[in-house]
């Protein structure tokens, strides 16, 4: 059912036209103009004046046909890339490798699940496959800390579980799972003094700060939880005693709770090695995004275990290290996985994908429309 030629022809396109991260309004135009040729309406919402970016996130909600009774599905996309993402050569070689010419990025993040979703799209209008209510959402900003998806409006979201189409791996494979992140600002405030005259009259942030990191338990904290110190930043002149530090830190796991008590644990080591040395501390901590886990009984898993089944590909659950938007529509409370499209070292000039793995995500996609009305 799916037309090779039409799909690959749309990603070359697709990844010609420029959109790195913050400048996304041509792409998000392009995208536009695309749903539009195919009967939707694609609404972009206020989320640019949030942001900053070059423009906000496209909602798109195809109604169900009639007397289809199926779950609500969500598709989600993102619409930017990083760099470099200008002026994209992409070929296709005898191998049935995509590449670009060496000189930037690919940009099969995310664009390889852009062109799969139109395919999908055009095969159940063209085969006139039955279908329950499905909503795209396709996000600008991803690349720069899921910018996007984070300024979105959650009355905006109508969907009863989704599928991200942006993770690595073989095609097939399902994140189950993804950490969620917390930024951590630390801020020491001691005492400045001449270093050779009275030091004892001054108290060292950097002393302080690197007894608050040395009582912090980091790194690998257990196999779902990791912490890191990511900049130490103070100092001045040699003859004096250095009065402010700033770290800059994150905490994140799989487990949400546990991001919260590592998190607290070293807003505790530094509060406390601050006082016990007469210093002040500042301690500030934002959820970047939230984890998310699902097992493999949970309905959202379930189907998309059935669809690749369906397709003859073999189901492969496994917990993602990064964050995705998926993490976000977790969070608001849209059951999602993140699937695997089968891209290779995205965010470099290697970055490559199989032909052959666009056309079984665009398949994959269709199934998971069919086996959503199997109940």
């Amino acid at each position: 059912m799916i037309s090779e030629d039409r799909l690959i022809h749309e990603f070359m396109e697709l990844v010609q036209i420029d959109s790195e991260t913050r400048n996304e309004r041509q792409i998000a135009d392009v995208l536009k103009e695309k749903f539009s040729s195919l009967g939707l309406t694609a609404l972009e919402d206020d989320s640019q004046e949030r942001t900053g970016h070059g423009a906000g996130n496209l909602f798109v909600t195809w109604p169900a046909d009639s007397g289809v009774s199926a779950p609500k599905l969500l598709f989600t996309c993102h619409m930017d890339t990083v760099v470099p993402g200008q002026k994209i050569k992409p070929t296709l070689g005898e191998d049935g490798w995509i590449r670009s010419d060496g000189s930037t990025i690919l940009g099969a993040d995310n664009k390889a699940g852009l062109a799969a979703l139109f395919e999908a799209i055009r095969v159940i209008q063209e085969q006139k496959l039955p279908h329950g209510q499905i909503q795209f959402v396709i996000t600008a900003g991803e690349e720069s800390g899921l910018m996007g998806a984070r300024a979105m409006d959650p009355a905006s979201l109508d969907a009863d579980m989704g599928f991200a189409l942006d993770s690595n791996g073989e095609v097939g494979a399902i994140a189950t799972a993804a950490p969620g992140v917390a930024r951590i600002s630390m801020q020491i405030f001691g005492k400045s003094a001449h270093a050779g005259v009275n030091p004892e009259d001054g108290i060292s942030a950097i002393q302080v700060a690197s007894k608050a990191i040395s009582a912090m338990k980091l790194g690998r904290i257990d196999n779902e939880t990791t912490a890191n110190i990511g900049k130490f930043a103070g100092g001045g002149p040699t003859n004096v005693v250095c009065d402010h530090v700033q770290l800059d830190a994150e905490a994140r796991s799989i487990v949400q709770e546990k991001v919260d008590l590592q998190v607290a644990s070293m807003r505790e080591a530094l509060e406390t090695t601050a006082r016990e040395h007469g210093a002040q501390s500042e301690f500030r901590s934002e959820t970047i995004y939230p984890a998310f886990s699902f097992g493999a009984g949970d309905p959202v898993v379930q189907l998309a275990a059935r669809a690749v089944t369906a397709q003859g590909l073999t189901p492969r659950l496994f917990a993602s290290g990064g964050g995705s938007d998926a993490n976000v529509f977790n969070g608001l409370n849209v059951p999602v996985v993140n699937l695997a499209v089968g891209y290779e070292d995205i965010h470099t000039t290697k970055e490559r994908i199989k032909a052959a793995d666009i056309v079984k995500v665009a398949s994959l996609v269709v199934a998971i429309v069919a086996e959503s009305q199997k109940g």
